[in-house]
């Protein structure tokens, strides 16, 4: 009997979790007003004493560039559209890896996991907090289409300090809208997106530049870039990074953690 209290209650608590989090419906149709990463930024600019004035241009998917969505996928999460909020292959790896490094040296969060940090939690680190990130992954994912969740992730993603979302990122570094990115382009914005707040071009840091070769290759082998222009876009890219000549290819450089 006291064993199945105690199914009960876990049960209980489950569900009333579940029904005290934010419900994603309305994102359906319409963008947020404002998410908690950019809430969180404010906070931090205020303790500071510094003024905030975010540059956040929420638009629709057929305003990004295809190749900045194709850069971003390729670089952040290949099996999105197969998934269902997580891939447990990529949760697998990671734990070997980190395991074998005695520290956390790669993540395996989806494109829908950040975008529920990015709206509703923030940076804070916490076992309660992944516990909440993984619930909210899953109303996103059984709420909104692919496509949908997709829109909102480049639509609300940090891409340096105060700049959020694909059209404000391409403004910001590139004087354009989102729509008018280069494959060179969207392949530096896509590797920007581990530490935006970290991130520089002409000259890039070395984690930068590295990574984004590394996604413009993946755009000339999935199609994006076809063989002809490859060499345009890799030139352009290198006048973007500005950077210093490609690590051995058994380096393994990756961006400093973000300050949280």
């Amino acid at each position: 009997m006291a064993f199945l209290a105690l199914v009960g209650a876990l049960f209980l608590g489950a569900w009333l979790a579940w029904r005290s989090l934010p419900d994603p419906t309305p994102l359906a149709t319409r963008p947020p007003a404002t998410t908690a990463l950019i809430e969180q930024r404010r906070a931090e600019a205020a303790a500071a004493g510094k003024a905030f004035r975010p540059d956040y241009r929420p638009v629709s998917l057929d305003r990004i560039s295809p190749r900045l969505v194709r850069a971003v996928v390729a670089s952040e999460d290949a099996s999105f559209f197969g998934h269902a909020g997580f891939d447990w292959d990529e949760i697998k790896n990671a734990a070997e890896q980190n395991w074998k490094a005695g520290r956390t040296v790669r993540g395996a969060s989806t494109i829908t996991q950040q975008l529920a940090k990015n709206l509703w939690l923030g940076t804070e680190r916490s076992y309660l907090r992944k516990v909440r990130e993984a619930l909210l992954a899953v109303k996103l994912e059984r709420t909104l289409p692919k496509r949908r969740i997709l829109t909102l992730y480049l639509d609300v993603a940090e891409w340096g300090n105060g700049v959020f979302g694909a059209e404000a990122a391409s403004r910001r570094w590139f004087g354009i809208g989102a729509r008018d990115l280069s494959a060179a382009q969207a392949s530096a914005l896509a590797a920007m997106l581990p530490a935006p707040r970290k991130a520089a071009l002409a000259p890039a840091p070395r984690w930068l530049a590295r990574k984004a070769r590394r996604i413009l290759s993946l755009l000339e082998r999935n199609g994006t870039v076809p063989a002809g222009e490859a060499p345009a876009a890799r030139a352009e890219l290198e006048r973007l990074l500005g950077a210093p000549a490609p690590l051995p290819s058994d380096a393994d450089e990756e961006p400093p953690p973000d300050p949280e």
